[in-house]
């Protein structure tokens, strides 16, 4: 299980000298809800603010076109992954990549990768990582029920393939609903996969880097009121009142978490290097079945979200998780001493 681990500091002096540029969508906005965004202005406002609270040599921009042409920066820490067009989340590390810039986070491959729904269960079941079967019916291509995976219990769940905090996402229980969920995601320029529906509670295995080896944070489940119910964006955001009782927990089963964590770290192997993720699995209590859902590279660091809720279950304050995430990966880039 997770080990002790203690949080990393920059030097004064690099915090001076190292020029860092925050991107994100809203680290310009006063901090409060966002008619459309939600919460995530809230987060945005917070990370900027403890940024500032380090003491860094800090820069802001709410926009790529600051990227394209080289800014005078030593490092990037990108938050403006959902810019509203298909593999938006590449766009910030591949111009980095372009103007020889480091950045926080995977390199754009594994970005793209690990928003590719479909891609990473392929990785994972290389990895020999349990998933449930399922089918990406990709834009364009042709939408035949012999690709539709089996459901079991006769309920699919349908969402694009590169969706973010469930937007999108439905679900059917014949092949008419599941072919207009589809129809309506390539509508709007997405691929959609489709799964079978998988009862259970949602576990979240939080990771950071340290010396190049994925980190697990404490392990955390939500624990729910209604486990058949889907959870939609507008809820996750904030933007309407969610009435279901959902607690997010720690997960400490002596004999699952530590299986869980083991095909988390297999998964996670896969990545390096990516600085930061969450990994999430769907247990069913009553079964004990395992299946990996997906992995969420720089993944939301809000306090009040899962990769700072562990954090701080291993003692760190968000000031120390972000400190230690740019710590890693400023030594990762050497910028400074190892």
């Amino acid at each position: 299980m997770t080990t002790n681990i203690e949080p990393l500091r920059i030097p004064d002096e690099a915090k001076e000298r190292v020029r860092l540029l925050y991107m994100a969508k809203h680290a310009k906005f006063g901090g409060g809800m966002h008619p459309e965004d939600g919460n995530h202005a809230i987060y945005h406002h917070e990370v900027r603010t403890t940024l500032e609270n380090l003491g860094l040599n800090l820069q802001l921009e709410d926009n790529y076109q600051v990227l394209f042409e080289r800014p005078e920066v030593d490092f990037i820490f990108p938050l403006l992954n959902r810019g509203g067009f298909v593999n938006s989340e590449m766009v910030i590390p591949l111009l980095c990549n372009m103007h020889r810039i480091p950045y926080l986070g995977a390199m754009p491959f594994l970005r793209g990768l690990g928003d590719d729904k479909s891609v990473s269960k392929l990785v994972a079941r290389n990895a020999g990582v349990p998933t449930a079967d399922w089918f990406c019916y990709r834009k364009g291509a042709p939408i035949l029920e012999q690709d539709l995976p089996a459901a079991p219990d006769g309920r699919w769940v349908i969402k694009p393939n590169a969706s973010s905090a469930s937007w999108g996402i439905s679900d059917a229980r014949d092949w008419f609903g599941v072919t207009n969920a589809i129809a309506n995601i390539h509508g709007q320029g997405h691929d959609a996969i489709v799964e079978p529906y998988l009862n259970g509670y949602d576990i979240q295995c939080a990771f950071i880097t340290l010396n190049d080896e994925p980190v697990a944070l404490p392990m955390l489940w939500y624990e729910r009121e209604d486990t058949q119910r889907l959870w939609t964006y507008y809820e996750k955001r904030d933007l309407v009142q969610n009435t279901e009782k959902a607690a997010l927990k720690l997960f400490e089963d002596p004999d699952l978490a530590p299986k869980i964590e083991d095909m988390a770290r297999k998964f996670a192997r896969e990545m390096l290097p990516f600085d930061y993720g969450r990994i999430e699995f769907r247990l069913d209590l009553d079964t004990g079945e395992i299946n990996f859902i997906e992995i969420n590279l720089n993944c939301n660091l809000w306090s009040e979200k899962v990769m700072a809720k562990a954090a701080s279950y291993a003692g760190f304050s968000h000031a120390d998780l972000l400190e230690t995430l740019l710590a890693e990966s400023w030594r990762r880039n050497a910028l400074i001493a190892g």
